[in-house]
């Protein structure tokens, strides 16, 4: 099936030999052309299946790297922050309880202190151990503070995995303050004001 299209030649038009010309018709197929606009209407979307396929790959991508950065400012700006400073200041001015009998024991107010502090704890620790953020950041600004927290908290956490049977309490915030403590031992960095160059 198809479309006939002739083309007639100018009146009086006469072809070899004197013979009256005769009219050009060629066959148009429909099948043909709706065959081609269909495979250009596929190839198409198939086109735009793939820009969208790559363009979402490198969003992906894109906000993958930015996450640590994101995570990076934000931890900065939480360790700056006046309630991480009070927390800061009053286990560092206070002792510990070393058991669970102990901290019952102690105002709720203090407790929701200690709780909230280990759980601080636990989170940097598991920041650091998905590498989320750096070691170097918390290293650089909490340093010490971690290892000894740790020292002062650890009976309590010990005695909490016995008594409760709970193996996994604080196990981020002990294995941040060992990482900590074992490098600081091994490769004490110098501070930054004899570190790094004045020429910025």
């Amino acid at each position: 099936p198809g479309r006939r299209l002739c083309l007639s030649p100018r009146p009086g038009s006469r072809g070899g030999r004197g013979v009256k010309a005769s009219p050009v018709c060629v066959i148009i197929s429909l099948d043909m052309n709706t065959d081609l606009i269909g495979t250009i209407a596929n190839i198409s979307l198939a086109l735009s299946l793939i820009v969208g396929l790559v363009f979402g790959i490198s969003q992906v991508r894109a906000a993958g790297r930015d996450r640590p950065v994101r995570l990076t400012l934000e931890t900065l700006s939480r360790f700056g922050s006046r309630e991480f400073s009070e927390l800061i200041q009053y286990i560092d001015m206070h002792d510990m309880p070393k058991t669970r009998q102990e901290m019952r024991a102690l105002p709720t107010s203090e407790q929701v202190i200690f709780i909230q502090f280990s759980m601080l704890m636990e989170n940097i620790g598991i920041l650091v151990a998905e590498n989320m953020i750096n070691l170097d950041l918390v290293d650089a600004t909490l340093g010490s503070f971690v290892v000894t927290s740790w020292v002062k908290f650890k009976p309590m956490a010990v005695n909490t995995r016995i008594e409760d049977k709970e193996p996994f309490m604080s196990e981020y915030f002990q294995w941040l303050a060992e990482t900590i403590d074992e490098r600081i031992k091994r490769n004490s960095r110098p501070p930054a004001y004899e570190r790094l160059p004045r020429n910025h």
